[in-house]
């Protein structure tokens, strides 16, 4: 083995022992606490044919919130054993990690001439470490295939010219809402053919559930929707979103109309930022913006920073600034600051702490740098391309 191929091993090997001594410190344990409610409630569904949305997860007031086309997708849950079911939620989640780091990361390597197994294994223990990844991995969550769904819609369909593009994005958000600030991108950008095709996807798809279930999705879009004590408080620290930092300055009467401005405050530097992005860089600045104005953003969603944090740290193999502020905000994400103040967030300290994780998807939001003429797009829309071509 040769003296640099010695090297990269020895750095891999060092690094997930540290990883792992992180993880193993530092991480909380949710024991699938997410998948159990969808495994609950699926089967509680198909087999007990009990109303979807009566389901609660035993010994909490959590269930089912995702609109009846999420649950049709989930009815294979129904047929396996609780074991695999866990072993399907991991495995896939692994797998939409790998496309991610194909797509976001292999064209950096590339570019860069690093070792492209040494690039995409750092790049993957690194992420391993980020807090939202090692939540969305234990509470059995599905942000990540929801991001792959996406990321195919955007940089394969989008920036390929697909007939078909615009249909990931709707099943998406037939799943799970928050995608649906994906169409308004295709909408700001003048994706025209691209967004009709995902909100007429995410309609059929929301029909076709209406068609199997009736009942629950009468009672999804009247009443489910609008519980927010299904999801908890709005206030509680994990929900990192505007409207957390609203709830958090006055937990008990928190002002909808200063969420509603900060939301429009944050559409509106969006869309100035957004209209003269790449694709990729679409991708990731959406991102961010879906998990700044939605209601709820739990800890775990914010995994949909990762392609925003990425582009910053390629930007910061050309200037050393954007490179120290990529890792100022990953320590951020990594370091499980604002559960320091899950019991108590007043004052100024509790304020700033609080509410950590949205300093850092603002940051994103208002810096993260742009290439005009797509530069960093060319090389991994390349990629996909190509294999697309060899997959078909």
């Amino acid at each position: 083995m040769e003296r640099a191929a010695r090297k990269e091993v020895a750095i891999v090997a060092g690094l997930t022992v540290a990883v792992g001594a992180f993880v193993a410190v530092f991480a909380a344990r949710h024991g699938f606490f997410d998948l159990k409610v969808y495994y609950g409630a699926v089967n509680y569904w198909i087999h007990d044919h009990g109303m979807l949305y009566d389901f609660l997860k035993p010994n909490s007031k959590y269930g089912f919130t995702y609109p009846p086309f999420a649950a049709i997708a989930m009815v294979p849950m129904a047929v396996v054993p609780w074991a695999l079911a866990i072993v399907i939620s991991v495995g896939l989640s692994l797998a939409a990690t790998y496309a991610l780091l194909r797509w976001l990361v292999l064209p950096v390597a590339v570019r860069e001439r690093w070792t492209p197994w040494f690039a995409l294994a750092v790049a993957f223990l690194l992420i391993v470490a980020f807090e939202p990844y090692r939540e969305t991995i234990t509470f059995g969550q599905v942000n990540l295939l929801l991001m792959v769904l996406v990321g195919v819609d955007l940089l394969v369909g989008i920036a390929g010219g697909r007939r078909w593009a615009g249909v990931g994005i709707g099943l998406a958000t037939a799943i799970k809402l928050t995608p649906g600030v994906f169409i308004l991108y295709l909408l700001v950008t003048r994706r025209w053919r691209a967004a009709l095709v995902a909100a007429g996807t995410a309609t059929v798809a929301t029909l076709a559930a209406a068609a199997v279930d009736p009942a629950a999705s009468r009672e999804f879009w009247t009443s489910a929707l609008w519980d927010t004590d299904r999801v908890g408080s709005l206030a509680f620290v994990s929900n990192q979103s505007l409207q957390g930092v609203v709830a958090r300055l006055d937990p008990a009467h928190p002002s909808t109309l200063a969420w509603l401005v900060l939301v429009v405050a944050a559409v509106g530097v969006w869309a100035w930022r957004v209209r003269s992005a790449s694709v990729v860089e679409g991708f990731a600045l959406t991102g961010v913006l879906g998990c700044l104005i939605s209601p709820v953003t739990w800890v775990h969603h914010l995994v949909w920073l990762l392609p925003a944090l990425i582009l910053l740290v390629d930007a910061g193999l050309r200037r050393r600034g954007y490179l120290v502020f990529a890792a100022v905000l990953y320590a951020v994400l990594c370091s499980r600051l604002v559960w320091v103040f899950e019991h108590g967030f007043g004052g100024v300290g509790g304020f700033l702490g609080s509410n950590a994780y949205v300093w850092a998807s603002l940051g994103l939001l208002l810096f993260l740098p742009l290439r005009s003429g797509g530069g960093r797009e060319s090389a991994a829309v390349a990629e996909l391309r190509q294999e697309h071509r060899v997959a078909a």
